[in-house]
C-alpha cells in the first residue's frame, strides 16, 4: 500500500470527539464514515431537515436531533400566533417585568431574528 493510500483510508475514517453546539454533551463524530456517524441512525423528516439547514449549529448530538425531530413534528401544523392569540407560558413567560420569548415561539415564528434570545432554536449567540 502507497503512503498516499494510507493517508486516504486513514482521512475516510477519521473520527472527531465533538461537543454538541446545542446541549455541550460530548459526541463522536464519523466525519469520514457518515454512514456509521451517530446521526445517521436517526430518521428525520424532510420538515426537520429544512428546520437545521437554517441552524447555526453544525453538527448535534443523537440525543438533541431526536428531540429537535420531536419538536418540528409536535408543531406541524399550526402557525405562528398573532399577539392576540399568544398564550402566556406556551408563547411567552413574563420575567422582571418583560417578555421572554419560548422555543416554541421562535419554532413557529420558522427563522432566527438574530438577536440572541435566551430560547433560540437556531442557535445563535450574540
Amino acid at each position: 500500500m502507497s503512503e498516499q493510500s494510507i493517508r486516504s483510508n486513514e482521512s475516510t475514517h477519521k473520527h472527531e470527539i465533538r461537543v454538541c453546539k446545542r446541549c455541550g454533551s460530548r459526541f463522536e463524530c464519523r466525519v469520514g464514515d457518515v454512514s456509521n456517524c451517530q446521526c445517521a441512525n436517526i430518521s428525520l423528516s424532510d420538515a426537520t431537515r429544512k428546520f437545521l439547514d437554517n441552524t447555526y449549529f453544525g453538527c448535534l448530538c443523537a440525543n438533541c436531533l431526536t428531540e429537535i425531530e420531536s419538536n418540528v413534528l409536535a408543531l406541524k401544523g399550526n402557525s405562528f400566533p398573532k399577539p392576540s392569540e399568544q398564550i402566556e407560558n406556551i408563547h411567552y413567560y413574563i420575567e422582571n417585568g418583560f417578555y421572554v420569548f419560548t422555543e416554541q415561539y421562535h419554532l413557529l415564528r420558522g427563522s432566527c431574528c438574530n438577536s440572541g434570545c435566551r430560547h433560540c432554536p437556531y442557535g445563535f449567540k450574540k
